[in-house]
């Protein structure tokens, strides 16, 4: 089987297309943890949006390979890897331009 239609180089794939949309990406043994650095995160514990994606087979889609957030929610089939970044894009803010210090809690508290 080659490296790209296994789960592993799935994520890889995964991997290289969201790092090229500057998000910070590491490949993990449980999936493909993706942050992006320049969005803000909803609290004090979690100061950047992050998911971890996974790649399994879908039975309802005859066992094709699918990814799927944390959550376990489906976001596109494997091979379909600029619709995936695109679903991940979106909900894990689509902020490309690293935040300013006005972008931050600290730099909205001191104004």
């Amino acid at each position: 089987m080659a490296e790209s239609t296994t789960p592993e180089g799935r994520l890889a794939a995964l991997a290289a297309h969201l790092g090229a949309r500057k998000l910070t990406v590491e490949l993990t043994p449980n999936g493909l943890l993706v942050t992006n650095q320049n969005a803000p995160g909803c609290c004090p514990e979690t100061r950047h949006p992050r998911d971890l994606i996974t790649c399994r087979k879908r039975p309802e889609d005859d066992g094709t390979l699918w990814l799927f957030t944390s959550w376990g929610e489906p976001i596109a089939p494997a091979d379909q890897i600029i619709d995936a970044a695109v679903f991940i894009l979106g909900y894990l803010g689509q902020r490309t331009e690293p935040l300013t210090p006005e972008d931050t809690e600290q730099g909205r508290a001191a104004r």
